[in-house]
């Protein structure tokens, strides 16, 4: 019997993206690591954190499912391992989510409140909210491991994992359910396109006030304060605009299914709510790995830094068959 279409496009989707976002992830790591990109140590350690948890959510969210649904027998599938791999798959995912949430406001305040940059956006601002965001995330997840249990009992040892049915009916578990929805798709998405928008409102004000101010003669001269700003500005664009892209789909689904109860689908693959969840699971993981993209895309010294990473092996290599040769 053929599998659903979604399931299939979900088989073929997976591999791909871990085979990208992987190496890509890491090789990110490493340029940022080296410092030599001409960004502030700031932004760097925002960037650095960001890759991290997106080679997390790599880990935990793909790889981690691959290997559970493809080999369901693994140890992996027992229901203990299971249940903290679910934990670290929220954890990792919101983790990332609001990395990219304090990338944009320190983008935004860095683009839009030059007074407060000097206060706000410092090494040690970054480095705390670095460290704050996961211990916060797996303190708030630590009911995760007591939500699921077992599917079946195969020779006394406990197999999958399934939502517990009191966990799932109880005050406690409708509150915590709402909460993970809340943390992890809706809110970040708000904010982060807000802070948007209130950062495009500033450019266009500030756009217009500079160009009255300067007169005709800004159409000739450049604006050396926007200039400079203007690097900073592309980076927190195409960063928050590929997140609320790439999420919105899946924060769609979430309203829709939340509010109309309709979160389980009973075994049907075909249903249009199940196929737009998961093509919004598929969406939101595709954005684990293009920040890589995005910064090599727009960042001409980090650009030059991972051309060079990656000449680099080959450069090594080719000394070593000269000098045996």
């Amino acid at each position: 019997m053929a599998l659903p279409t979604i399931r299939q496009v979900r088989i073929v989707f997976y591999p791909i993206l871990t085979a990208f976002g992987v190496p890509a992830n890491l090789l990110t790591m490493v340029v940022l690591f080296r410092g030599n990109c001409g960004l502030s140590k700031c932004i760097s350690h925002y960037m650095f954190a960001m890759a991290m948890a997106d080679l997390l959510v790599m880990m935990f969210c793909i790889i981690a499912h691959i290997v559970m649904y493809q080999f369901p027998f693994t140890f992996l599938s027992h229901t203990s391992a299971c249940k903290v791999v679910l934990y670290f798959m929220s954890t990792s995912l919101q983790t990332s989510v609001w990395y990219t949430v304090l990338f944009t406001v320190d983008r935004f305040v860095a683009i839009c409140y030059q007074k407060l940059k000097a206060k706000y956006c410092t090494m040690r601002t970054a480095v705390a909210g670095i460290i704050t965001v996961p211990l916060l995330v797996h303190l708030q997840n630590v009911p995760y491991l007591f939500e699921f249990t077992h599917v079946r009992v195969v020779n006394g040892i406990q197999w999958g994992c399934q939502p517990s049915s009191w966990f799932r009916t109880s005050l406690v578990g409708v509150a915590f359910s709402s909460l993970q929805s809340i943390l992890t798709v809706i809110l970040p998405f708000v904010l982060i396109a807000l802070f948007n928008c209130l950062t495009v409102r500033r450019i266009l004000v500030a756009s217009k006030v500079r160009r009255e101010l300067r007169g005709h003669s800004s159409q000739i001269q450049k604006d050396a304060e926007m200039e400079g700003r203007r690097k900073s500005i592309i980076l927190l664009f195409s960063v928050s605009g590929s997140f609320i892209l790439l999420w919105l789909t899946v924060s769609v689904s979430f309203l829709i299914t939340g509010l109309t109860g309709t979160a389980h689908y009973d075994g049907d693959y075909t249903d249009t709510a199940f196929v737009a969840t998961e093509a919004g699971y598929m969406l939101m993981y595709l954005s684990s790995c293009t920040n890589a993209c995005i910064y090599t895309a727009t960042q001409a010294k980090f650009r030059e830094e991972m051309r060079l990473m990656l000449k680099s092996p080959w450069t090594l290599f080719l000394i070593l068959v000269k000098k045996h040769s």
